[in-house]
């Protein structure tokens, strides 16, 4: 009977210790599955980290020689924009109102491709002679005297085209009855571009006639006497005036044979038959302008020829 009784029990002990291994299992079966599953969850988390990885590495690899494209493509333009900048964008000189102009001295060099046509026109003008004028020329190319004065007399600014192909600010002083023909002469001069290589008052060689007409200047007044005569010239008066003198010189043949030639530098300009350059002749705008204008050409004069010369 107490074998009996052992042996259920034994088997009772049995059966609880079968029933709680099976229920211990049961109970890690899920944790284990749960495990698992986040092992896959964390393996495929992890591939898709990868790939995402892999994807950003082709997009960079993807980006980085467009952005080097585009970054080149900035340099370039700027390059190019810097290159426009360096030789077709110059920044232009500053545009000289009048009064800056009216202190330069005669024989300045003035750029004008700034400048408009109304402006240029201003350029060319006639006023009285004030004091410091007056102080230039007195004792020089004015000389005391009867037959003019100051008052009757006026200073004269203009333009003129350079043999350097450049333009000058030029200046005569006139008679004040010649003035405005003066402007008008010179102005159409200058807008056909005609050569006048210099134009100062001839006080800056000392009124040496001889001294300005070998510099090839450009000159009007100036109180003398006809060379080799007793009579005034009619620079005296201002209503005369010698254009590129140098090219165009004084000729005059003496019965024994001898030619006299001013400037004597001018020689080789004295046989009119011959083409050169600066040559007034018949043919020649300044030539075709004052005689337009009435005056008296003194290469048309019989016994002397004065080609630089015209007078009224």
């Amino acid at each position: 009977m107490r074998n009996k009784i052992l042996k259920k029990i034994g088997f009772g002990l049995l059966a609880l210790a079968f029933l709680a291994v099976l229920g211990w299992q049961c109970f890690q079966k899920p944790d284990i599955a749960q495990e698992e599953k986040k092992q896959e969850e964390y393996a495929e988390s992890a591939e898709a980290d990868n790939s995402k990885e892999e994807e950003k590495e082709q997009t960079k690899s993807r980006e980085i020689p467009s952005d080097k494209e585009d970054r080149e493509q900035k340099e370039s333009k700027k390059n190019q924009e810097e290159t426009i900048e360096g030789f077709s964008h110059i920044e232009p000189e500053p545009v000289l109102d009048f009064a800056e102009i009216q202190l330069m001295e005669a024989g300045t060099v003035l750029d004008v491709s700034n400048m408009g046509t109304d402006m240029v026109h201003s350029l060319f003008y006639s006023e009285e002679l004030g004091e410091k004028l007056q102080q230039r020329i007195s004792g020089i190319s004015y000389q005391e005297n009867d037959n003019i004065s100051f008052s009757e007399l006026r200073y004269l600014r203009v333009l003129h085209m350079g043999f350097d192909g450049q333009t000058h600010i030029g200046e005569l002083v006139v008679n004040a009855s010649i003035a405005e023909e003066l402007l008008e002469i010179m102005e159409e001069l200058y807008k056909n571009s005609y050569p006048i290589e210099k134009m100062v008052l001839i006080d800056e060689y000392g009124a040496e006639d001889e001294l300005s007409m070998s510099d090839n200047n450009t000159s009007a007044f100036n109180y003398r006497e006809i060379a080799g005569t007793g009579r005034m010239s009619r620079h005296s008066l201002g209503v005369a005036i010698d254009i590129n003198p140098r090219y165009n010189p004084y000729v005059k043949k003496s019965g024994s044979g001898d030619t006299t030639i001013s400037p004597a530098n001018g020689a080789d300009y004295a046989e009119r038959s011959r083409e050169f350059e600066h040559k007034i002749d018949e043919n020649d705008l300044c030539y075709q302008l004052f005689t337009e204008h009435g005056f008296t050409w003194g290469g048309n004069w019989n016994s002397v020829k004065d080609y630089q010369h015209f007078e009224k």
